[in-house]
């Protein structure tokens, strides 16, 4: 599909590209840019790449697709340090999990002849770098992008296209709405499960290690969230943070309501919400967003 495609940042999802574009032939050359030199070296020894630069400016010269795979807090000098180098009609996107935050520190400082189309592909694990990335990661997983009303539908169409060749199913809508929807998915129980393990990592020495050492499968399951890589978590919350405390505040009711029903008894109350939840699990099951058995459907062929 490119000639060219540009990487800044090679950590899961930069190296899961990389596989993928292999694999299935979307450009002729991979560009890899990194900060570390540790970081790019190992990049290169795994072969994800044609051309390997600390640059990123030098990374994106003559690139049809750029795609920025860093945290979402240095996206502003990202752009500002690559905006010299783009070529005209050239294609920027981004991998982050916000999206307002992301077109407010990138468009600004963009040249008015790319075309600047962010994006989300909501897919992940808990390990990061290079050597974490499988072209499987995409699968059936949902890729949201979010371009401004007047981007040129061309490159809306063509970045659609080649997530879909990824194995992503793609939907389009606005950055507001993607970041409170996101809020409520993902940022929110990532809050919860920091702050349950954090909770438990405060007890004292002799309980924390019977926590750790008789873990159920729900504190397991929080731990695994809470591995996350904590920079680009960090900055989720620093940059969505209106969505994020608005939805808080509802959990933080529903949290209350539910204290109550626990104080008085309320066992039809659990129930008929237990059950719910229940319903939403399958949903989920059912549209084929994760399967029943364990390791939260995640099945991470040798690429």
């Amino acid at each position: 599909m490119f000639d060219k495609v540009a990487l800044i940042g090679i950590g899961l999802i930069g190296s899961s590209l990389s596989h993928v574009m292999r694999r299935e032939g979307l450009a002729k050359t991979i560009s890899i840019s990194s900060r570390s030199q540790e970081t790019l070296a190992r990049a290169q020894a795994l072969g994800l790449g044609n051309e390997f630069t600390l640059d990123a400016g030098e990374a994106v010269q003559d690139a049809d697709l750029v795609i920025v795979c860093t945290p979402v807090g240095v996206c502003e000098q990202v752009a500002k340090t690559i905006a010299p180098s783009l070529k005209a009609g050239a294609i920027v996107t981004d991998v982050g999990s916000v999206k307002a935050s992301v077109v407010s520190q990138m468009l600004p400082n963009l040249p008015d002849n790319v075309h600047l189309v962010p994006g989300h592909p909501i897919a992940g694990t808990e390990y990061s770098g290079p050597d974490s990335g499988f072209a499987s990661l995409f699968e059936n997983r949902w890729c949201i992008l979010t371009p401004e009303t007047s981007t040129d539908r061309d490159a809306i169409s063509k970045l659609k296209t080649f997530w879909e060749k990824c194995g992503s199913q793609v939907e389009i809508m606005t950055a507001t709405h993607h970041d409170l929807v996101l809020a409520i998915t993902s940022h929110l129980p990532h809050l919860i499960a920091y702050n349950i393990v954090g909770t438990a990592s405060d007890l004292e020495t002799d309980t924390r290690s019977e926590v750790i050492k008789f873990s159920a499968s729900g504190f397991r399951d929080f731990t695994r969230i809470a591995a996350s890589d904590p920079t680009m978590w960090r900055d989720v919350f620093l940059h969505n943070k209106e969505a994020v405390l608005e939805i808080l505040g509802r959990f933080s009711e529903d949290l209350s309501t539910l204290q109550r029903a626990i104080r008085k008894g309320d066992g039809e109350y659990l129930f008929d919400l237990f059950s719910k939840t229940r319903d939403i699990r399958r949903s989920i099951i059912e549209i084929g967003q994760d399967v029943e058995s364990p390791n939260f459907g995640r099945h991470e062929a040798e690429d």
